[in-house]
């Protein structure tokens, strides 16, 4: 019998145990070959094999445009470019200029993500500087989309891309909050506070701003009216500088990094966003002190790692804990079962410490210009010196690590699963942010699947921002 001439499913059969570049060399010897080759069922398979997932609703919506061949060679195409990084070839970059002051922060309103066609979206990013003014900016083009009137110096911003809507707080404590898409001013409240932290909250289809106040408040707001909904003393006379909410949206953390006596608090979150009166607020304190840093474990309901102080020494110690909620007839008691606690072996005294997590068990720590990474159970398994002076800034993926200095350098860092070691991070390479001359060294830095973008400070005290797009 002739080999070419075997059935489509044999052949379709025997693809299975071919690689993409194999699949497509097979796809040129003939006519039965090429058909069996653009099996839509086996570019399928590689894409669930190498990602476990894509955006199948998308593809199954327009066949003729969206294949999965055609999803799977650009996606691997634009993770080919972003992990080598090649200047001119790998990607674009395009410097954002126009705000008079300082940028204090930096937030993507619309991104591409794995589970969106990462070719197609226009990513908009915006920043608020103590200019007073905030500006979005399509980085596509390096264009400023619009900007909001000046007020007071800016001291907090960011975005909430579900309502697609911009807030930020000046330092009269006047919190606004704008439309994404026309820069239109939707709101306006008065906090009070000099400093605040903000942080967009949705549950239940509803949406809300939490904010921590210079006197240690959590103030609850309806979004995007700024209707006051609750409001909760959790440090007095400290600021309140940490707010977090879990993954499953059942929890919000509240600390101040401000005493070494203070411990952090989680709230319920139901009952701060939807408070019954003359019922207690479901709170919790933490059996730790001195709250350094703090992050919720993106793959777990509601896990979260806190460094805190340990000892009269001020050595610095990570402690896991997993929330969870005890209801009986009568009341909820919220409780914090510890997990996981150890200490770091951190080499450099600093009050910033940053601290990120990946999937369930890796924990990464900055220690000045290094970046630890370790696992939940303590395992120290990689230390990063790539950078000259300290890092103060990190964003962490799926698919990357990156680090902003003061050495006015990125440095960009790629996960590796690793057959014997399980998962692994690898350092690539440096994108950096011009002439030292110009400018003092990157101050933030975030992501989306296919660009980075972060601010520069300015000799002049005019930041501008620095956009790398990769091509897919």
């Amino acid at each position: 019998m002739d080999q070419l001439s075997l059935p489509l499913d044999c052949l379709i059969s025997i693809f299975t145990f071919l690689n993409e570049d194999d699949l497509i060399t097979a796809s040129y010897v003939c006519k039965e070959w090429h058909e069996a080759a653009e099996t839509p069922w086996l570019w399928r398979e590689l894409c669930l094999h190498r990602w476990g997932f894509c955006n199948l609703s998308q593809l199954l919506s327009d066949a003729d445009r969206y294949t999965w061949k055609r999803y799977y060679l650009r996606r691997s195409s634009l993770e080919m470019n972003m992990k080598s990084g090649r200047s001119g070839g790998d990607y674009t970059c395009k410097s954002l200029k126009g705000h008079k002051g300082r940028v204090i922060s930096i937030a993507y309103l619309v991104e591409n993500s794995t589970i969106q066609n990462s070719w197609n979206s226009t990513p908009i990013v915006c920043s608020a500087s103590s200019d007073g003014t905030v500006k979005a900016w399509d980085i596509h083009k390096g264009v400023n989309l619009w900007s909001s009137s000046g007020q007071n110096p800016l001291t907090a911003m960011l975005t909430d891309p579900q309502q697609c809507v911009v807030g930020a707080a000046d330092s009269t404590g006047t919190i606004k909050l704008w439309k994404g898409q026309t820069g239109e001013e939707l709101a306006s409240y008065s906090s009070g506070s000099s400093q605040s932290t903000l942080l967009f909250f949705s549950m239940d289809g509803s949406s809300f701003l939490m904010v921590g106040t210079t006197l240690g408040s959590l103030l609850t707001l309806s979004s995007p009216l700024l209707s006051e909904l609750s409001r909760h003393v959790v440090c007095d006379s400290f600021r309140l500088n940490v707010l977090l909410s879990s993954p499953d949206k059942k929890w919000i953390l509240t600390a101040s990094k401000e005493s070494a006596d203070l411990s952090p608090k989680v709230f319920w979150s139901q009952s701060v966003c939807c408070p019954v009166k003359d019922e207690d607020t479901v709170c919790l304190n933490l059996p730790v002190t001195g709250c350094s840093a703090a992050v919720f474990l993106p793959s777990q309901p509601a896990r979260l790692a806190v460094i805190h102080s340990e000892g009269l020494d001020s050595q610095k110690a990570l402690t896991v804990f997993d929330l969870s909620l005890k209801k009986s007839k009568y009341k909820e008691e919220p409780q914090a079962q510890q997990v996981e606690s150890f200490k770091l072996d951190l080499s450099h005294w600093h009050s910033d410490i940053i601290l990120q997590a990946k999937g369930n068990s890796t924990i990464l720590v900055t220690d000045g210009n290094d970046l630890k990474v370790y696992t939940l159970k303590g395992a120290l398994i990689a230390n990063f010196k790539d950078h000259l002076q300290p890092i103060v800034s990190l964003c962490v993926d799926n698919f990357r690590v990156v680090t902003a200095s003061r050495d006015l350098s990125l440095r960009v860092l790629t996960w590796r699963n690793d057959r014997d070691k399980g998962l692994t991070l690898e350092s690539q390479y440096h994108l950096l942010g011009g002439s030292h001359t110009m400018s003092r060294g990157f101050t933030q830095v975030t992501c989306d699947y296919a660009s980075i973008v972060a601010s520069v400070e300015s000799v002049d005290g005019k930041d501008a921002l620095k956009a790398y797009v990769f091509n897919s």
